[in-house]
């Protein structure tokens, strides 16, 4: 069946948060040593898994790490103790980074983001972004032009869901008009991304790989799927 819409995550897929160097140049740890790289990049992981977590935390902030992408205050609350644990030593600095998290245009768009969203949109394919999201995304896209190839957006937080529940992607389905089995999924996690197959939608898993590495991963799976 041809494909009419096509839904797109966001980080991993359409876009990733990737670090600046000056980001962590004053950073240290608790004894007050710099960060070395290898922290650095775990910590930048950390930061950005959509579903994976690697330190341990108490109740309280495991309902906030559950709950993170649908209230801001708990994605804010359990983002400083995961930087707390990954070593940042300084509430100041902790916050500096949290502030990078959330700021859309600190987000790099992979290098095909563009000329992927302009040529669905030139077919008349309604395109829409799903994202598990504490904050709003859409600057990331308005600030580059790539607004006007959206044709809807629904983000955890405002609509109260999260993937893998069906009902998000069923507020997306309804919202672009089309039924499931001619609306693809296209996202970097199967686990959440995948949940889209529950309802017949057809899903394409792409590499969130950094953007330097990834240079055509939305391409092909847009053609793998004859969408191009």
């Amino acid at each position: 069946m041809t494909i009419q819409a096509v839904m797109f995550d966001f980080s991993g897929t359409l876009f990733r948060l990737e670090q600046n160097e000056t980001w962590l140049s004053d950073v240290t740890d608790h004894d007050g040593d710099p960060l070395d790289v290898e922290a650095q990049a775990e910590m930048m992981r950390r930061m950005t898994a959509p579903v994976t977590l690697t330190v341990d935390l108490d109740d309280e902030h495991w309902h906030a790490w559950e709950n993170r992408d649908l209230d801001p205050a708990m994605h804010n609350k359990v983002y400083m103790e995961v930087l707390r644990q990954s070593g940042v030593a300084r509430v100041e600095q902790a916050k500096a980074l949290y502030d990078r998290l959330i700021d859309p245009s600190e987000w790099t768009p992979y290098p095909d983001t563009e000329q992927a969203l302009k040529t669905l949109a030139g077919k008349g394919v309604r395109i829409g972004v799903l994202s598990n999201i504490a904050f709003d995304i859409r600057p990331a896209f308005s600030e580059r032009g790539l607004d006007e190839y959206v044709d809807e957006f629904v983000l955890s937080f405002e609509v109260g869901a999260i993937k893998p529940d069906p009902a998000i992607f069923r507020n997306l389905l309804d919202r672009l008009g089309t039924a499931p089995e001619q609306t693809l999924m296209v996202g970097d996690s199967d686990e959440a991304d995948g949940g889209a197959r529950a309802l017949g939608c057809p899903f394409a898993l792409v590499d969130p790989l950094p953007t330097s590495e990834r240079g055509d991963g939305l391409l092909t799976a847009l053609r793998e799927h004859s969408v191009l």
